[in-house]
């Protein structure tokens, strides 16, 4: 038995961890019976990455999470890379007898024979028991392309219009669709991206999905979700980009002239992020959740006996701005059972060298605000503060820019690039400012603009810096409201 306290130095309260050892990319993500799975890149035998397995974690409202055991695990095919899990209503695959259940549908990794060049292979497995138990299909693997060294992360859903099932993959720089009656025989239909959006690094972990257009009854359009690998030349390494367009049941295509680089998430830990199959949920979107670790220095990041967890579930959709038609992404309204206590400020004056927050210390805690930034030319705040340390979210009027400047955040000898600041492009509304943000004992997630920006940052901050400060610079500023939530953590102590 293996107990774990949950306690540790740097272990998120309130985001998904695994007890123990190494995770990476959100893998296989599908609601059935009242329950959302997770599975994720698993390494059970050491804290950096390694032959990979399928960890697992199942739960009734995506914060508290019931660990499972593995779920899949290398075998005479390869290892287990990223992938996705579908219901299989109608039992087009054949596995259940006529009854509904789960296909996983992955990556096998390993070797060409007598070489050392890399293999990647599509594979399935079964569950007829919710879940809890997989079973590899015989015939795998079920996808293969000798050509292409990255052939991987298989993101598959059902297309009512052309009734049949549409698998994206990630092949080189550009993203292969195939289409198939029964899970089992595939057939190429299309690429999309030989020339569109950024190759700044391999691409990885697509998905192709429709999103509903905010404030448009019965609008909607199709985007296509593509992780990029990091690359030395870039100091942003891995990061997500997206494509707004429309789909046919065989080819994507992109709205935007293929220079543009839409960007996911504009911090630096939002990696590898898909969404959950057969999640239709009431309040209209699709449910997402990403690795929150970067390829710079996922390996390098000053945890113990784990390492990593992911971002928050969001929630996704599209809304029409300035710029034409952009994802929209907000947290998952079940944060909010996590409230326990709330603090309320309301047309509140702020001056340069006044703290409104000088009283509040604290570590894991949701702040909604929203602040009229009147003649001042900076106003934020510095998150997890002492005298040597400080996580600064702030906004830049003359810029006008909204950033992160994590230089003075905490631990950060592990990476060179890691102590950092970067900006994002944000118009106010009639100068007015709004944001929300998510602080945990490692990280800071920061939603602007009712979800049309969102940044997402690791800290490793000692744990005695627990100050909070509201700043400006240049000028008074107003809160016209802030409320500050404290959450409470969803672990205790907990064997498994």
């Amino acid at each position: 038995m293996l107990t774990i306290n949950y306690r540790e130095k740097y272990r998120p309260q309130f985001h998904f961890t695994p007890p123990a050892k190494w995770m990476n990319d959100p893998n296989g993500m599908v609601y059935f019976e009242g329950e959302y799975h997770l599975f994720y890149q698993h390494h059970p035998d050491g804290t950096t990455w390694g032959p990979m397995h399928w960890g697992h974690a199942i739960s009734t409202d995506l914060i508290h999470w019931e660990h499972r055991p593995i779920a899949l695990k290398p075998d005479e095919n390869g290892a287990i890379f990223s992938g996705s899990a579908v219901v299989d209503w109608e039992d087009t695959s054949g596995f259940f007898s006529g009854k509904p259940g789960l296909v996983a549908i992955f990556t096998h990794a390993d070797q060409y024979p007598d070489s050392n060049r890399p293999r990647q292979r599509q594979s399935l497995a079964y569950s007829t028991d919710k879940g809890r138990t997989w079973s590899l299909y015989e015939g795998n693997p079920v996808l293969c392309d000798e050509q292409i060294i990255d052939f991987r992360d298989p993101k598959v859903f059902w297309h009512a219009d052309s009734q049949r099932w549409i698998l994206v993959l990630a092949a080189g720089d550009r993203v292969h669709i195939y289409t198939s009656p029964n899970l089992k025989v595939w057939k190429f239909v299309s690429e999309f991206g030989a020339d569109e959006g950024s190759h700044d690094g391999v691409w990885e972990c697509p998905d192709l999905i429709e999103l509903p257009v905010e404030g448009q009854e019965n609008a909607s359009k199709w985007v296509m979700i593509v992780s990029i690998g990091d690359n030395p030349a870039f100091q942003e390494g891995s990061r997500t980009q997206y494509f707004v367009g429309h789909f046919d049941g065989q080819a994507f295509t992109n709205d935007a002239s293929p220079e543009t680089v839409l960007w996911l998430d504009h911090g630096r830990d939002n990696y590898a992020g898909v969404t959950w199959s057969d999640a239709n949920r009431t309040d209209n979107g699709k449910l997402y959740i990403g690795w929150m670790s970067n390829w710079k220095y996922a390996n390098l990041t000053p945890t113990d006996s784990w390492r990593s967890a992911m971002t928050l579930p969001r929630l996704l959709a599209l809304r029409s701005v300035r710029d034409g038609i952009r994802l929209v992404q907000k947290p998952v309204t079940d944060v909010q059972k996590l409230r326990q206590q709330t603090l309320l400020w309301e047309e509140a004056s702020v001056s340069p060298g006044q703290n409104l927050l000088s009283d509040i210390q604290g570590d894991t805690y949701e702040i909604e605000c929203e602040l009229e930034i009147g003649n001042a030319s900076e106003i934020g705040f510095k998150l997890r503060k002492s005298e040597h340390e400080e996580t600064v979210v702030a906004y830049n009027a003359v810029t006008q820019s909204l950033f992160i400047d994590r230089s003075d955040s905490g631990e950060k000898s592990f990476h060179e690039a890691f102590g950092c600041k970067h900006d994002v492009a944000l118009q106010t509304e009639n100068g007015r400012l709004k944001l929300h943000l998510f602080v945990d004992q490692s990280s800071v997630e920061v939603f602007a603009s009712d979800g049309e920006i969102a940044i997402t940052d690791q800290i490793f901050p000692d744990p005695q810096s627990t100050g909070l400060e509201l700043y400006v610079h240049g000028g008074s500023a107003k809160v016209i409201s802030l409320s500050l939530h404290v959450l409470k953590s969803i672990y205790s102590v907990a064997t498994v």
